[in-house]
């Protein structure tokens, strides 16, 4: 933990002053709502596309749009993560990243960058879930510098090691923080259950698939996916159609790679996961709930209807679910459904709700009847067309541009949609009847199938799970390390290592000034200044760390970009930003009571601790651990007595778990107590970060509620 504002606008505006009406007046002046008119939205318009292939087999698609001198492209690559090896899980997303981080064969990606910003342009690359995407947008009269770059780009990116390792180490961060969001967690742990984990569909990454990559893998996955005749490029702005072919033909005539032709994606298994899973979060105060199974297709001749269903069952604050379970019954602070579609394979059906705590068994049970009813009963006619004026108008901002509706257009064409299928599907929006709806909702949704997925606190719910009748699963959140990655093994405790081990804390204790001394510390502030090896050069941070016996703490640091304060009473805790403040994430509440567990003053005190234990595996070793899984070893100097080194395994933010060193050095006395000013922080064997302690103060009158105190 020792490593880890808001703006008020004033608006003034000046009324022209107008004779006070009567409310008689005011009431003739002023048309109800109901007898407002809108005209109809205006039709879709699907533009003249120039299309061609070129020698080499890449597909183009020219617009013409001359409203800003602007030029812009993309490009579809018939590949995805869908094709990751399964051992290799995320070689296709770093592949689309390193494709424009590494550079070029002649330049680097941060010589790139120079260039392009020095000219208002970009060029990005990246790899989703069923295909690549490669870009570029700039000004008219950069096209031909531009259209270098990202050709570069597309055909010979250069892969360069350190982009490489730089990717695999921000993919090993968000690894690290995927627990942090509880809607993230519920959002990923439902589309596992649904398509399940053995599938590509369902696979995640981890540390060891990340470890497990090298650079000469990604540029194999590169090789294999990008090719011509594999790629479809859209290109819009202001330019001649027959002026940008010749550019595109001459640009792209050397890119004669040949592969042979790319698989079908893995098809989705149909495997019903019904029950309840729960995933355990004590840090939050309220539950996140997902239930539901499999959707389908945009294809599906029932979609439109399915649509309409979704949107009278949970689409808004019109619909059933919400009226009901948020406004009628207050169980839920937002709920909400949706038929879920791909263009491939089907997508998932869901109902999503944040639910308070103690209500989330009896939300479960009104989505469950609202299911059911809508299963059985015709909706009313109203109900009926404001749906389908919703779904209807929703498509309408998909192609509100030249630019979104050539994309959406390529999308089509990538996926194998007929070109008019926007239309198509806003006829048979509109054809939607009450028993079609009725229809669709009996034969699509299978309340015996439903997956139902929650993140919560268990000890905060007003009923079990259980009470719902269906069979209730644990999820576990661990985050496992990478195979072979170093720990610190707790010892075997013996009489023997136990005696040891309470002689030498006897010794640590009168060594720093007493036990006596060290019990009688109720509140410690310290003013730190702090190091890390992955901020530039010279910059340190500055921080305040307060600790309030037994278990309160508080830490202010100053950043560049503002004061970060984080707070915990030991079981929960919030953070303040200069975003705002939020409840603390479950990474940084770990941390927190990692650190309280490690707090110098206390942890000298270990063995006046119920629940700790203390053992010596080796001589001038301590090792003390508690029942809540915290392990440290002190390595103690034989001469002084003074502890000179920790060691303890955690997660940190931009790794994976592994051994972390924290060395003292130039012990000074605070209040009695000989404290070390100096720390230096290694992590799997590297400097992580360097502390320098200005102060100690000791039994300074600090409170608990002082230190709960928020900005």
């Amino acid at each position: 933990m020792k490593c880890i504002v808001a703006l008020t606008l004033l608006v003034a505006a000046t009324a022209v002053a107008q004779p006070a009406a009567t409310p008689k007046a005011a009431a003739a002046i002023i048309p109800s709502y109901k007898e407002l008119k809108y005209p109809a939205l205006k039709p879709i318009k699907i533009p003249d596309v120039a299309t061609f292939t070129l020698p080499n087999g890449m597909k183009v698609y020219l617009l013409e749009n001359h409203e800003l001198p602007l030029v812009r492209g993309s490009a579809l690559v018939r590949t995805g993560n869908l094709f990751d090896p399964p051992d290799k899980v995320g070689l296709a997303g770093i592949t689309g990243t390193v494709m424009r981080s590494g550079g070029t064969k002649d330049k680097t990606g941060d010589q790139i960058d120079e260039q392009l910003e020095n000219i208002a342009a970009s060029v990005e690359s990246s790899i989703d879930e069923s295909f690549g995407q490669a870009s570029f947008s700039c000004l008219k009269e950069n096209t031909d510098e531009v259209l270098g770059v990202f050709h570069d780009i597309l055909t010979a990116p250069g892969f360069r090691q350190d982009k490489v390792d730089l990717a695999k180490t921000e993919t090993r961060s968000g690894i690290s923080r995927r627990n942090d969001d509880p809607h993230g967690i519920v959002e990923r742990e439902f589309s596992d259950a649904v398509y399940g984990k053995d599938t590509p569909y369902g696979w995640r990454e981890e540390y060891a698939t990340i470890d497990r990559m090298s650079r000469d893998e990604l540029v194999q996955f590169y090789q294999r996916y990008f090719f011509p005749a594999n790629v479809m490029l859209a290109v819009i702005g202001d330019f001649s159609a027959a002026d940008m072919k010749a550019r595109l033909e001459k640009r792209f005539a050397d890119w004669t790679v040949q592969q042979p032709s790319v698989p079908a994606f893995p098809s989705v298994r149909n495997k019903a996961e019904p029950g309840v899973f729960l995933a355990t979060k004590t840090d939050v105060t309220q539950t996140f709930l997902t239930i539901g199974h499999l959707g389908g297709e945009f294809r599906d001749k029932d979609y439109p209807a399915l649509e309409v269903m979704s949107d009278i069952l949970g689409g808004g604050f019109h619909s059933r679910l919400l009226q009901r379970v948020r406004t009628k019954l207050g169980y839920a602070y937002e709920i909400s459904a949706f038929w879920g579609a791909n263009y491939d394979h089907p997508g998932l059906f869901e109902i999503s709700s944040s639910t308070k705590s103690a209500s989330t068994a009896d939300t479960i049970k009104v989505i469950e009847e609202e299911v059911e009813k809508i299963r059985t009963t015709e909706v009313t006619a109203e109900e009926l067309e404001s749906a389908k004026q919703t779904v209807a108008n929703s498509f309408v901002f998909a192609f509100d541009t030249p630019s979104k509706t050539l994309n959406r257009m390529l999308r089509y064409d990538y996926y194998g949609y007929p070109r008019d299928f926007i239309h198509q599907y806003q006829r048979a929006i509109q054809a939607v009847t009450r028993a079609d709806v009725l229809r669709v909702a009996r034969e699509r949704i299978q309340p015996k199938n439903l997956t139902i997925v929650a993140v919560g606190n268990p000890q905060e719910f007003g009923k079990p799970l259980a009470t719902l009748g269906l069979p209730v699963a644990s999820i576990d959140l661990t985050i496992p390390g990478p195979p072979g990655a170093p720990k610190v093994e707790a010892s075997k405790t013996d009489a023997a290592s136990a005696e040891r081990g309470k002689k030498l804390l006897e010794r640590v204790q009168q060594s720093v000034g007493g036990a006596d001394k060290l019990a009688a510390i109720q509140d410690v502030t310290e003013t730190v200044e702090l190091s890390m090896s992955t901020m530039p050069a010279g910059m340190k941070v500055k921080q305040t760390n307060l600790w309030v016996a037994p278990d309160f703490f508080r830490q202010e640091s100053q950043l560049p970009f503002g004061k970060v304060v984080v707070y915990s009473d030991g079981k929960s805790g919030w953070m303040s930003t200069p975003q705002g403040v939020r409840p603390l994430p479950g990474a940084q509440l770990k941390q927190v009571r990692e650190e309280l567990f490690r707090h110098y003053f206390r942890l000298l005190l270990s063995d006046r601790e119920a629940d700790r234990t203390v053992t010596s595996p080796e001589e001038g070793v301590i090792e003390i651990s508690d029942q809540s899984g915290n392990s440290v070893k002190l390595f103690i100097d034989e001469k002084t007595g003074l502890p000179v080194k920790e060691v303890y395994s955690t997660e940190q933010p931009m790794g994976p778990p592994g051994p972390m060193e924290e060395i003292f050095d130039d012990f000074d006395q605070a209040g009695g107590i000989k404290a070390p000013k100096r720390i230096t922080v290694n992590q799997n064997g590297k400097k992580f970060a360097e502390l320098t302690v200005e102060e100690y103060k000791l039994n300074s009158g600090l409170k608990s509620e002082d230190l709960s105190k928020k900005p």
